[in-house]
């Protein structure tokens, strides 16, 4: 297994650098983040463990702090998968000597035999869909076998990462790993820390406003825990760096987490009953919200996933070029960009159209080829002349051709970006692609209640909202997953100022009963 970087050793200096460090997933940690991580864990400690070492940034800021005085001399251990990544230790003034007791070998799958009592790491930031199948299996495998839990399959290695180090961490020993704010937020989340904090102590958490990121331009919100192996606390310390300082975090760490905020970190103390459900990378929430879940007005469900937009989704002059028949072509929305503001109508359509835009996508069924028309099973040869049918996801489906079938929903949601999140009322009766998601009012047949739902959903109160259930990323983006925005409150001054239950109320609640 080959393991991309989460820490590297000198900022890129140019596009082409920072191109080539994104796709291997190496982010540089700069000194005042590694430095802070460092003092925490070598509070009590002799030696540090690194079990992703890449090029020494962790190691660099132990050394720093003990020229300083702030930190005893450490000795200083690792792992680490891929030689090379060690090459670039020198540019970190690191020698021979300082990488003497670092193991070549995979972390996770082919662990140390000790125990450590500190451990500090940004560990390698792999989604799961770069992460091959049986490599996947035997990660499973290694938490089951661990934890007792069944890992959803979309949890990232960095994850995996936390968990084997968990396991290493010595009696009384601390833990700081700085990772993603999906480790807290995916579908895995709750499980994951409920199992974390029932048997460690997490004892702080510390999160990055989007203009203090450690890692500018890069689309990760990172968020640092602070572990330590004694009984678990049923409330712990939250803080926000909202601006770069290369002192302030390290002071607050080697203060002891004072419960004081200063110019540049917005300190919280928290229960933890309240951190695990609100989410341990969002802000606190003072009381419950008084409002109702949109699972009670609306279901979701992702748009259509094509498989192959450039052949299944069309421009009208394409379709016309091609000479599919009407009956094959659905009216189809397919990117975010397309739309500028929240209504569909014809006039959307048109302007599409004239701008050369794809409006059609091609629905086809599972009808024997040999009785679709001549023009189609022309168009259907020339995909499979491309190999599409060898495509992922097209070789699950039978035959491979078959598109998706959705109806129409009235309201559309723009799931992923920064500031136009948002929700879109469907006037044209469009079918969305994938970078949608579909809204379907329990009375869709009611205009009235459409229209009062859309402008519900439309409040800003209701999109501040969506940050309480939505994954973030770096500079302030979100993304909300179907049964997330199903659980996303709307506020029940909104609802009854709206007008939203006037009418419908004795039908939707006979549909909640």
């Amino acid at each position: 297994m080959r393991k991309k970087r989460a820490n590297d050793w000198l900022p890129p200096t140019d596009w082409t650098q920072r191109e080539a460090l994104r796709e291997k997933g190496q982010f540089w940690t700069p000194p005042w983040v590694a430095e802070a991580m460092v003092a925490y864990v070598s509070a009590e400690a002799e030696a540090i463990f690194d079990p992703a070492v890449g090029a020494g940034a962790f190691f660099r800021a132990a050394k720093a702090l003990a020229a300083r005085g702030q930190a005893r001399k450490l000795k200083l251990s690792g792992a680490e998968i891929d030689p090379k990544a060690l090459r670039h230790a020198g540019d970190n003034e690191l020698t021979s000597e300082d990488l003497r007791h670092v193991e070549i070998c995979d972390f996770v799958l082919d662990p140390p035999r000790s125990s450590y009592e500190a451990i500090v790491a940004n560990p390698p930031y792999v989604r799961h869909h770069r992460i091959k199948p049986e490599t996947k299996r035997s990660l499973q495998h290694f938490v089951r076998s661990y934890t007792g839990l069944s890992l959803d399959a979309r949890a990232g290695l960095h994850v995996y990462f936390l968990l084997r180090a968990l396991q290493l961490l010595a009696q009384n020993g601390r833990l700081a790993f700085i990772m993603p704010a999906d480790t807290c937020e995916g579908v895995f989340a709750e499980s994951l820390w409920e199992w974390v904090t029932s048997k460690w102590r997490l004892e702080a958490v510390v999160t990055f406003s989007p203009g203090a990121s450690p890692f500018p331009g890069v689309d990760t919100n990172p968020v640092i825990f602070f572990i330590r192996n004694v009984p678990p606390s049923q409330s712990l310390l939250w803080a926000e760096c909202t601006a770069h300082d290369e002192a302030d975090l390290t002071d607050w760490v080697l203060g002891g987490f004072q419960n004081r905020s200063s110019a540049t970190i917005s300190v919280h103390r928290r229960e933890l009953s309240e951190a695990l459900i609100t989410g341990l990378s969002r802000r606190p929430v003072a009381q419950p919200m008084d409002g109702t879940p949109l699972l009670q007005f609306a279901t979701v469900q992702r748009g259509i996933v094509t498989g192959a937009n450039e052949f299944f989704f069309l421009t009208r002059a394409r379709a016309a070029e091609l000479q599919i028949p009407d009956e094959f072509l659905k009216q189809a929305i397919g990117r975010t960009r397309d739309l500028t503001g929240d209504v569909i109508t014809e006039e959307t359509f048109n302007e599409l159209d004239q701008r050369g835009r794809p409006t059609l996508l091609l629905s086809l069924d599972d009808r024997p080829f040999d009785l679709f028309p001549s023009s189609v099973k022309s168009y259907i040869r020339q995909g499979e002349a491309q190999d599409l049918p060898k495509r992922v996801l097209l070789s699950t489906r039978n035959p491979w051709y078959k598109m998706e079938i959705r109806p129409v929903p009235p309201i559309l949601f723009a799931y992923l970006g920064r500031r136009n999140v948002r929700f879109i009322r469907n006037l044209a009766g469009a079918l969305p692609l994938t970078c949608f998601l579909c809204v379907f009012p329990r009375q869709s047949n009611e205009m009235f209640y459409v229209d009062r739902l859309c402008e519900v959903l439309a409040s800003a109160e209701t999109l501040s909202n969506l940050r309480l259930v939505g994954k973030s990323y770096g500079s302030g983006a979100i993304k909300v997953e179907p049964r997330a925005l199903e659980r996303v409150i709307l506020p029940r001054k909104v609802i009854n100022d709206c007008g939203l239950l006037t009418r419908p109320l004795s039908r939707q609640l006979s549909l909640l009963a």
